[in-house]
This record gives C-alpha cells, sequence and structure tokens, in this order.
C-alpha cells in the first residue's frame, strides 16, 4: 500500500531554521552532500521515490499453494533517497511529511478493515500454514543505503513476465498487491510520465493473464485504484495473473514462482510515480508476494534494515525461507499478530514503554486494537508514530531526561537540543518497548534521538491521533533482523550489523 513524499525545497522556514542552528565546532568539517551514481539505475528513478500509495481493491482474489521444493530464494534491494535534498533537515522534514499521509491512509485503511469483518481472516490458514517445512538455507539479498536520495524506502530489484523483465520496485508490509507500470499495445503509451521509467509490456510476456471476474462484478478484468495524498498522483490498471524470476540460494539457481497476482497500471500521473517501476505488496494478504512466496518457502520471510544513514555500499536482505542470522540464542520471539482488523499490516502486543528502566505509565487502551488502539510494524513508514497518550510520555520523559542540554527550535520536531554544547558527560537515555512474551526492542539511541543538522539532535518519534493504531517505523527497526512466521504467528528478531 503506499508511496508519497515529493521533493520540497528550501523554504524561507527552514531557511530560517538552518540559521538556529549552532555553528559547528572550529575546525570541523561539514559533510559533503555528494550526488552518487548508480549504473544499474536510470536518471529517473533517482527523482523522488513515493513512500505510500493507497491501493483500493474492489475486489480480493484468492492464491492456491503451487508446489514447490522449500528453498529460499534472493532479491537484491536497495534503499533509496532523493539526492535534491540540500540539508538532512530538509530529508527529515520530507520523511515527516511523507509519515503523515501514510498515517493517514493507515487510519482510513484500518477503519475500513473493522468495518468489514469478513473475507480475508485466515490467510495463514489458508496458504502460509499449510507450506511444506523450508530447507535449512538461507538466500542472501543485497540491500544497499541511499540516504543521498531523501525517502526512507527499501527496493527490490524485480524479473517479471515470460521472459523477465526487469524492474525496481519499493518493498512495503503495508501493501495487498504487487503492481507495474504496464503499457499494452492497445493502451497507445499516451500517458504522463510513462516514459520517465521502465514499463512492463504484457504483449512480450508469455505467462501474463488477465483476471477475469463474474459478470456482476464487472467487465471484463477486476480494476484498481491508487491515490497518492500529498500530491494527487493517480493510477488505474487491472489485474493480471504473471510469473516472476527468483534466484534460489543454494546453487544460485533460476525458478520461476508461477501464478503471482499484479496489477498492471496503464494510467499514471503526477510525481508520486515517477520514481520507481510499482510496488512489492509484502502485506498480509491473499494476494500479496510475501502470502505467495512464503507459502512456497517455509511459511516465513525477513529482512534486515542497515542504518538509513549508511552509505550507498552497505547492505543487507529481504529473505524468504529460513534466516541463519535468527539461530542465534540471542533472538527474541513474540507474538504476530493477525488481527483482521488490522490487515494487511502486521501487529505486535505491545505492553508498555520503558526509559531508564522506568515504564511509562502509558494507558493500557493505547495497545489494544479493540479499544480504538493497537501498535504495528511498518517498512513505509520512517519515524516511529505514537498515539498521542503514548507519545507525549514518552517524548515527554526523554525531554526531561536530557534537561540539562541547552533546548534548539528545529521545526517540526518538539525537543531538540544542541548537542555540541551538551559535554561528554550526557548520553541518551535507554528507552525500550516491551512486547509480549517477556520481549523487549532496545533499539540504539540514534533510533529515536536522531541527528538533524551538525551539533543538533531531536526525538524522533511523532504523534498519531487518539484513537488510532501506533507504528514502529523503519528507522526504529533499523540494524536488527525481524522474520515475520506467517506459520506459526511469530515475530523473531534480534540486533545485527545487517552484514552477514
Amino acid at each position: 500500500m503506499f508511496g508519497v513524499s515529493p521533493n520540497p525545497t528550501p523554504t524561507q522556514g527552514e531557511e530560517e531554521a538552518a540559521a538556529a542552528m549552532p555553528a559547528p565546532p572550529s575546525g570541523s568539517n561539514r559533510r559533503r552532500t555528494e550526488k552518487l551514481h548508480d549504473t544499474a539505475v536510470s536518471e529517473a528513478d533517482r527523482s523522488v521515490m513515493p513512500p505510500l500509495l493507497l491501493f483500493f481493491l474492489f475486489c480480493s482474489y484468492g492464491l492456491v499453494a503451487g508446489e514447490m521444493p522449500p528453498e529460499s530464494l534472493h532479491l537484491e534491494l536497495i534503499s533509496r533517497f532523493p539526492h535534491r535534498y540540500l540539508t538532512r533537515l530538509g530529508h527529515l522534514r520530507g520523511l515527516v511529511d511523507g509519515d503523515r499521509f501514510r498515517q493517514r491512509m493507515i487510519s482510513q485503511r484500518i477503519g475500513h478493515q473493522q468495518n468489514q469483518q469478513h473475507g480475508r481472516r485466515e490467510l495463514a490458514g489458508s496458504n502460509a500454514s499449510s507450506a511444506p517445512p523450508a530447507a535449512e538455507e538461507s538466500f542472501a539479498m543485497p540491500l544497499s543505503s541511499g540516504a543521498y536520495t531523501g525517502t526512507g524506502q527499501y527496493f527490490v530489484r524485480f524479473l517479471l513476465g515470460t521472459p523477465a523483465q526487469r524492474f525496481v520496485l519499493v518493498v512495503d508490509t503495508g501493501s495487498d498487491l504487487t503492481w507495474v507500470k504496464c503499457r499494452p499495445r492497445s493502451h497507445g503509451g499516451s500517458d504522463a510520465g510513462a516514459g520517465e521509467s521502465r514499463v512492463f509490456r504484457p504483449e512480450g510476456s508469455s505467462s501474463y493473464a488477465p483476471i477475469r471476474c463474474s459478470a456482476h462484478m464487472c467487465k471484463s478484468s477486476l480494476p484498481f485504484a491508487l491515490r497518492s495524498y500529498s500530491d494527487g498522483s493517480t493510477a488505474k490498471g487491472v489485474f493480471a495473473k504473471e510469473s516472476a524470476t527468483i534466484t534460489l540460494t543454494k546453487g544460485e539457481r533460476r525458478r520461476k514462482l508461477r501464478g503471482l497476482v499484479v496489477g498492471c497500471t496503464t494510467s499514471f500521473v503526477g510525481s508520486s510515480f515517477r520514481a520507481s517501476d510499482g510496488v512489492l505488496g509484502l502485506g498480509y494478504s491473499p494476494v500479496s508476494f510475501a502470502a505467495r512466496a512464503a507459502a512456497r518457502f517455509g511459511g516465513r520471510f525477513s529482512y534486515c534494515l542497515v542504518d538509513h544513514l549508511s552509505p550507498k555500499n552497505a547492505t543487507s536482505r529481504l529473505t524468504f525461507g529460513l534466516t541463519p542470522a535468527l539461530a542465534a540464542p540471542h533472538r527474541r520471539a513474540t507474538e504476530l499478530l493477525l488481527d483482521p482488523r488490522l490487515l494487511p499490516f502486521y501487529g505486535v502486543r505491545v505492553q508498555g514503554v520503558s526509559i531508564n528502566g522506568e515504564m511509562l505509565p502509558i494507558p493500557a487502551g493505547v495497545w489494544d486494537v479493540g479499544r480504538g488502539g493497537g501498535a504495528i510494524l511498518d517498512s513505509g513508514t520512517s519515524l516511529t508514530v505514537l498515539a498521542e497518550p503514548a507519545y507525549r510520555l514518552v517524548s515527554s520523559e526523554l525531554s526531561r531526561s536530557l534537561s540539562g542540554v541547552p533546548r534548539v527550535s528545529v521545526a517540526p520536531f518538539e525537543h531538540c537540543y544542541n548537542w555540541t554544547a551538551a559535554g561528554p558527560a550526557v548520553s541518551v537515555p535507554k528507552m525500550a518497548i516491551h512486547m509480549s512474551g517477556d520481549v523487549r526492542l532496545e533499539p540504539p539511541a540514534k533510533s529515536y534521538v536522531i541527528d538533524v543538522a551538525e551539533g543538533v539532535k531531536c526525538v524522533g518519534i511523532t504523534a498519531a491521533p487518539w484513537p488510532g493504531v501506533s507504528t514502529i517505523g523503519n528507522i526504529l527497526q533499523q540494524e536488527h533482523v525481524w522474520e515475520f512466521d506467517l506459520k506459526h504467528r511469530r515475530l523473531r528478531f534480534r540486533r545485527s550489523t545487517c552484514r552477514w
């Protein structure tokens, strides 16, 4: 589901905020902004990538798990951010704006699900839980961090069709549908933006098969629509079944993953569709790529996100099958909450948040889906977003623990500090998110007290309206490997450098 974050240029307010920044220590060198060249990605692909596109599915289509040896596959992932941002602060403001739009869509989507308690309740029972045991191997998938380009999304290079056509897709745990830009021969190819990135050509694939609906649902094929809230970008198209080419770890053999449900966008306008070729849907849904691939590879998938500001040559992985990094004794496991009211998002049972070992008095209802709350993990949200009652307590306690550090004002963040004047004795308070099963997520300090400019740090957590869900974003997930075991409904994780 999603993607939106246009590339803002510095405004007067941003220039004023930059002017208010404390000067760096004498002799220090400002980080030089480099325009990095990626020979594997076109110039159009390096433009701003929309973090969030909301899929409105007019019909759901079930998947039938096919027969395939229980091996592991690997795909290449890349993290990209728009290089047009002139400052780190500008980059972070873009992330905050994108997160706000995504939170609106998450709220609307979950609200819609809560009003329709039927249809997709038992995905794990119909697909993932019937999967054969996975082989004792894992896939290696290089993932590059692209902090130089501006939005906090991660991308996979994807081979679709027969023969395979290459695409760069955003990886999204909040998306039902895998979709690509498409230009059928009958379409004529006159849409805005169509020439700015790769497009899938159905007539060139022998495995492409449009999905036909019954007469009372639609005339010839199943339509879908996408909408971006930030710039009005829109797209429309049809559903089809198609094959993807995957590379198995053992022997690096290639294999076809057949019968995938994909969206073929035949019309798209707006900047939100110019930087990527589409979305790889990893949400909990019968139509998602995650459901289809996990059903054939042990009922699970995992990823490890490097630091979102890592150099481009830093790598991580998206894995379908067993993850050797989680075989270590330090892994942690909690319930993976596959609640119909949260679909297609992956929920966790949060029990509280502690600062320096002291549990905060956050009302229990904030974490209870049945009382208007709950918590999800989302690869498409950058900063962690807490429902208002939790945000107030967490941010206030972090701020209280940093009361000895001079405050500075940096919009849109509420709590910011002149770290240059803090002195060597100041340390960031330790935050932990407590989950069911006596499990704690203890992220590195840089994941929640973030650098926004040289010598300036801010509390990198934002507020969401209450009632509403809280979202653990990808910055708080960074430097951990996360395994989503759909078959056993378990979430496993551990600290990791994401380099193995």
